[in-house]
């Protein structure tokens, strides 16, 4: 063969994604060259030796079965523990409706945290004058700061976001928060009270490192602020 017939035949030469285009376009391909398929050898995944295509096709429906079975039982996995998280944001909404007066409302939100949701420790913060919510008085779980005092520094950022954050806190932050466990606090949940944090904030401390994280979904984080900010905003003086 001559170098011209050479480069010529190697120009005729089909690249991959040609093939694929064209076996995609002609489905029947196949069918009318069944000898074709049937004599199609593919390497096997181990390395060893040779499996037929459709050998190797059960094998990839059996994976895609596998990895749909898992993320079917993901999915109602999620479901599940969604359905379970209702029930308590629903607890603790009908606790709140019971409650009569603003110390009512602290009770309710640390009890239900505490027994529903597993939380070692919580505090309101309110960032209201004393004068301002006159039924209860400062306790572990209650906090009465000005918004502008230096102690609420290191929530700067929160408070500005107004939203609810997940995760480690800072040393001064544990310390705020819960002056008498701050060492066994390992995250925190920060939720902001009221649209703008214009009434305070909820915190959540768990001995849990993970248990508060900065990935995790804060949906029904929002919806706990929202009741209580709602419940606090009623009952106030």
């Amino acid at each position: 063969m001559s170098s011209r017939q050479s480069s010529a035949a190697e120009q005729e030469q089909l690249t991959e994604d040609e093939v694929v285009r064209f076996l995609t376009s002609d489905q029947e391909f196949f069918s009318r060259h069944p000898e074709l398929l049937a004599g199609l050898q593919l390497p096997h995944e181990s390395g060893q030796g040779a499996v037929s295509l459709v050998e190797r096709q059960l094998a990839v429906l059996r994976d895609k079965n596998t990895k749909l079975e898992r993320r079917l039982k993901d999915l109602i996995s999620a479901a599940h523990i969604n359905h379970q998280l209702s029930d308590k944001v629903h607890r603790l909404a009908m606790s709140l409706i019971c409650s009569d007066d603003t110390a009512g409302v602290i009770e309710s939100v640390e009890a239900v945290l505490r027994e529903d949701f597993g939380a070692n420790d919580t505090v309101v913060v309110l960032f209201h004058n004393p004068s301002d919510i006159i039924q209860a008085s400062d306790t572990r779980f209650l906090r009465r700061v000005e918004r502008q005092s230096t102690a609420l520094k290191s929530f700067a950022t929160f408070i500005e976001q107004a939203k609810p954050r997940c995760g480690r806190a800072r040393d001064a932050q544990l310390e705020f928060l819960f002056p008498e466990h701050a060492m066994e606090i390992g995250s925190i949940a920060l939720i902001p009270l009221g649209t703008r944090a214009d009434i305070g904030m909820l915190a959540i401390g768990s001995r849990d490192a993970d248990r508060f994280h900065p990935g995790m979904s804060t949906d029904f984080l929002e919806r706990i602020g929202e009741l209580v900010s709602k419940a606090l905003a009623t009952r106030g003086s």
